[in-house]
């Protein structure tokens, strides 16, 4: 599995890819712009991202942006839907609109309130079929 993980919190970026490391290849990114721009590559070279754990509220491009950028890109690729990488929308944010913006305005496929544990990361990755 190839796992993409976005947060301009640095506390939260080491607890998920500590979660992940085991069974996934990870690569970072601290905004929407790095997010994207590694996306895009991946893309490109053939390697796309399986997981991308995505935090909705960072500095410059934030989480929203970043998503419906990611999804317009597989669009660009002619990703097929089943083929989309899966997002996990990470947030401190236990809100409704942003729950609902995420989902249905950006296509993120679930959504974890942080803190983000490991079980409740883990289950999540397997219920969306990527273990």
């Amino acid at each position: 599995m190839k796992a993409l993980i976005v947060d301009d919190d640095f506390y939260s970026r080491n607890m998920i890819h500590e979660i992940l490391r085991p069974v996934a290849h990870c690569d970072i990114a601290v905004n929407g712009e790095e997010a994207i721009e590694a996306f895009r590559r991946g893309l490109v070279q053939g390697e796309p991202y399986d997981l991308i754990c995505l935090d909705l509220l960072m500095p410059e491009l934030d989480g929203q942006q970043a998503l419906r950028e990611i999804r317009a890109i597989e669009q660009e690729f002619d990703v097929a839907p089943q083929a989309e990488s899966k997002v996990v929308v990470t947030t401190m944010l236990d809100d409704e609109k942003e729950t609902h913006d995420a989902f249905f305005l950006g296509g993120a496929t679930s959504y974890l309130v942080k803190p983000i544990d490991e079980e409740k990361l883990m289950n999540e990755v397997k219920s969306l079929g990527l273990l």
